[in-house]
């Protein structure tokens, strides 16, 4: 009867459901384990929106992440919390909204416990049974004190005889600096360019390089896999691919844009989740924390943020929030919601520039400068200009399904006050169940410089022509400009 049940539940339904509590493995009195928990495979792609042939991107070619959807199940909307990695990944690595644990500064400098008794997920995991580890990648990044190590070891080889695995995996290729593709290299006439930056050459090659990038990083997934196959235990492994943040460009990363909040998730569960899924439900990073916890049978002492996904079918939700507050010793602060077709940002600190000095990205993004040639010299359109503009609006809101780039900002359009009126309630609603501070005075004072523009033409000419250089002439992909990095403008008095 329950092998029947089973069946009818996987054709009726695109996820079926998943191993009961009941069921959780435990370790008998000769130390050896036993039942049904699964293994868990945590695959996190650096700075990377969902940018991959398997979400239909031009030009790019990720055959091994494609396999994975192919397996499992592709979220077609799926959201950070925030759109930079310490503040995203401490979310991820508790299940709780960064400003909810005090973790929303990134690059927190004294970082405190985490708040109410929390405990970070491989805690709770190691708790439940399972052998934790850290497997690829070193980065963590957590803007918490931790009270015990994160993780038990660096390979599920470590685990004891049956017991299941926790293991997480980072890929950092795709933050920059981003690398050719000798193998698959990308011709930039075939990429498309967002109508928020110019299109160009530089842009093209910019854009290509970045695609190029996710190729090697996609060889590097499909060994793993492989790994994992080889060694049979694919079958009894959940695998989750996920991206901490958006894309790691001008208007991206660092911004609550789609192209700074917008991830790729896809999930593979053989025998649990139907192969060749896809799910257009708003999900947010958090619900994969919710669904680890849940599977695996922890037990936190609160109530994760997020939502179960592996029950009869993908939850539906009507909002998911995202933030943003200092990016390394840039100060701004950000407040967004979005529903099943709109988008409301409110910029808490809108007297300061998009663009406002930030060394990381004056090292690594070409197309900043460029855009800030072309600003100064009057050579971009409306929707590009917006975003070099001296000050932002206080809100903006953007119909997502008839304007996805978020171009047309109808904030201030009557027939959309209500629309309006309603996310702001939500936003409002949402910073006082998270205990959210906003923006303190010494916040806004703090910080490195928020005058703009903090170059002269002829200086950001001087950059261009630089990147033009590595991209153009020596064909390489994105490196830093300069030996010691860029200068940090003083403060204006």
């Amino acid at each position: 009867m329950k092998k029947l049940l089973l069946a009818l539940t996987l054709t009726a339904f695109t996820l079926a459901p998943l191993v009961y509590a009941d069921e959780a493995s435990e370790q008998d009195t000769s130390g050896k384990w036993h039942g049904q928990k699964p293994n868990i495979l945590w695959i996190m792609i650096e700075d990377w929106s969902a940018d991959l042939s398997c979400y239909g991107t031009p030009g790019v070619h990720t055959p091994n992440i494609d396999k994975l959807a192919s397996d499992g199940i592709r979220f077609e909307r799926a959201y950070t919390t925030s759109p930079v990695c310490s503040t995203s990944r401490s979310a991820m690595m508790t299940g709780f909204h960064q400003n909810y644990i005090g973790a929303n500064q990134h690059r927190t400098g004294k970082k405190k416990p985490l708040p109410y008794g929390i405990k970070p997920i491989p805690n709770l995991l190691k708790a439940a049974g399972y052998h934790t580890s850290l497997m690829i990648g070193k980065k963590t990044d957590c803007n918490f004190a931790t009270l015990e190590p994160l993780f038990m070891g660096k390979s599920w080889k470590e685990r004891e005889d049956g017991q299941p695995f926790y293991v997480q995996a980072t890929f950092g290729g795709t933050h920059r600096s981003f690398v050719r593709d000798k193998k698959r290299p990308i011709d930039p006439a075939d990429v498309v360019i967002p109508p928020y930056y110019p299109d160009l050459p530089l842009v093209r090659r910019d854009w290509a390089n970045g695609l190029e990038t996710v190729q090697v990083v996609d060889r590097l997934v499909g060994g793993l896999l492989k790994q994992l196959a080889d060694e049979g235990l694919a079958d009894n492994t959940i695998v989750i691919f996920i991206g901490d943040h958006g894309r790691c460009h001008i208007r991206g990363k660092q911004f609550l844009y789609e192209g700074g909040v917008g991830i790729p998730l896809i999930v593979r569960w053989p025998g649990h989740i139907k192969p060749g899924s896809v799910s257009n439900e708003l999900v947010s990073s958090l619900d994969i924390c919710q669904s680890i916890v849940k599977v695996a049978g922890a037990k936190p002492a609160h109530e994760l943020h997020g939502e179960y996904l592996f029950g009869t079918g993908v939850p539906k939700r009507k909002y998911i929030h995202f933030n943003r507050d200092k990016m390394d010793s840039t100060h701004d602060a950000m407040r967004a919601v979005r529903d099943d077709r709109y988008k409301l940002i409110h910029n808490l600190m809108p007297e300061r520039a998009y663009c406002q000095f930030n060394a990381y990205k004056e090292m690594q993004y070409p197309v900043l400068a460029l855009m800030n040639v072309l600003n100064m010299q009057g050579k971009l359109n409306d929707a590009q200009a917006r975003f070099m503009a001296a000050k932002k609006p206080e809100f903006e809101l953007y119909d997502l399904k008839d304007d996805p780039h978020e171009i047309n900002n109808l904030a201030a359009d009557p027939t959309h006050a209500e629309v309006k009126a309603t996310l702001l309630a939500e936003i409002n609603r949402w910073r006082k169940e998270m205990k959210d501070v906003g923006v303190t005075e010494e916040f806004r004072k703090g910080g490195w410089t928020a005058a703009y523009p903090y170059k002269t033409l002829e200086e950001w000419q001087g950059v261009l022509k630089a990147w033009e250089q590595a991209l153009l002439v020596e064909g390489k992909g994105t490196k830093r400009r300069e030996k010691g990095g860029t200068k940090i403008p003083k403060k204006s008095k």
